[in-house]
């Protein structure tokens, strides 16, 4: 089973830049071709939230528009720039699978479980599952301790050292902690929030940070640094489930040089100097 992640997008209106310097709308259909000629073509595509800046319902149909061109089933879930309510008028057929207002849902229809939380604080930076969110966790996980799971939520549950990310983090990283210390079957833990690929372990899990397919909040790990961000290729995570495990690859979004054969027709490396 293959996974694109795409997070952090902030789609806006036409004709509007975020910051006055980013079309986002522009990377994000770069990012759609991508996907569209990576071989094998991922089974899904997960988005980790932020999928629009300002909420508003012209950017949620913008972003459809521009990811209708996926053929591949595609799961949201909010980030802090969204809202649960924007995304589930937005997307109802994800509406269906949630309950109570909450974007918490389970993808039940592959291989590896897709557990998909709503983490957003309404009107707030920062991320907190509450209790709502961590009871169905825990529920979703009870109902099938023999199936492999990745769980995806939008706020970081750990520190990246970026001081002022850091402080948006999810709340109640604890309590998330406490409930993957009860199932096993937890493969692996991935987000956004923080515009950066960034690879660390969770609870006895392996967890990630997509990139963001535009902006990169800048690597500052000074504590004094201002927020700013800087224009870094654009990339998405890949999520490969294989041999038991999810492992993570960065997919760099564009045209590089490149493939270039390591060995020739006779089986030599290329490039090999000829023996005197």
């Amino acid at each position: 089973m293959l996974i694109a992640q795409l997070t952090d997008t902030h789609i806006r209106r036409p004709g509007t830049l975020a910051y006055g310097v980013v079309d986002t709308a522009l990377y994000l259909e770069a990012a759609v071709a991508h996907i569209l000629t990576l071989a094998p073509r991922p089974d899904v595509v997960i988005v980790t939230g932020d999928l629009t800046d300002f909420d508003h319902a012209a950017e949620y149909a913008r972003f459809r528009a521009i990811t209708a061109a996926l053929p591949m089933p595609l799961f949201p879930i909010p980030g802090n720039h969204d809202s649960s309510a924007g995304l589930l008028a937005a997307f109802p057929e994800i509406a269906a699978r949630c309950e109570a207002g909450r974007v918490n849902y389970v993808v039940d229809d592959f291989p590896l479980r897709l557990v998909m939380l709503d983490s957003t604080v309404h009107g707030r930076p920062h991320g907190m599952l509450g209790e709502q969110g961590l009871s169905f966790l825990d529920r979703a996980l009870a109902a099938a301790p023999e199936r492999p799971a990745f769980v995806c939520a939008h706020h970081p549950p750990f520190l990246t050292g970026i001081r002022h990310m850091d402080v948006q983090n999810l709340s109640d990283a604890a309590r998330l902690e406490e409930v993957f210390g009860h199932w096993p079957q937890v493969l692996g833990f991935t987000c956004g929030h923080v515009h950066r690929a960034v690879t660390t372990s969770f609870a006895g899990v392996a967890a990630t940070i997509g990139p963001a397919p535009a902006h990169a909040v800048s690597l500052a790990l000074d504590r004094e640094a201002p927020p700013t961000f800087h224009m870094e290729p654009p990339s998405l995570s890949l999520h490969l489930f294989t041999d038991g495990r999810v492992v993570t690859h960065r997919s760099f979004i564009g045209a590089y040089d490149g493939p270039h054969p390591f060995f020739g027709a006779d089986g030599r490396a290329i490039g090999t100097p000829e023996r005197a």
